[in-house]
């Protein structure tokens, strides 16, 4: 049986990408791979979302790049952190944990019907 997938909430998938990037330079295929790998396959990103990402996070001084060859053989563009990237995903990943706090607590009062 397969796990039902899940569309990303809108505006997450920009963090994903700075988190998964975070541990060191990959290239665009991996990061899809590596995203639906860690959500257990819940998360998939498609090249179609993943790619005007990374592009839009490399435009804004977050992400580095650089061609390098892959472990296939061809060229890839191996993406890397910058330190405003650092910095950004900090600041996203604290946003993320308060929302995901409240948005917690507020489905803990409706189970308990304390609305």
């Amino acid at each position: 049986m397969t796990s039902p997938k899940s569309d990303l909430p809108q505006g997450t998938l920009d963090m994903l990408i700075l988190q998964v990037v975070a541990c060191g330079p990959i290239h665009g295929y991996a990061i899809a791979q590596r995203i639906q790998q860690i959500s257990r396959d819940v998360l998939q990103v498609q090249q179609g979302s993943l790619y005007p990402a990374l592009h839009r996070l490399e435009n804004r001084g977050l992400l580095g790049a650089d061609w390098k060859e892959s472990d296939t053989g061809r060229e890839a563009k191996f993406y890397k952190l910058t330190a405003k990237g650092r910095a950004q995903l900090k600041t996203e990943t604290a946003n993320w944990a308060r929302l995901s706090e409240a948005i917690g607590l507020i489905l803990q009062s409706a189970e308990g019907g304390a609305l």
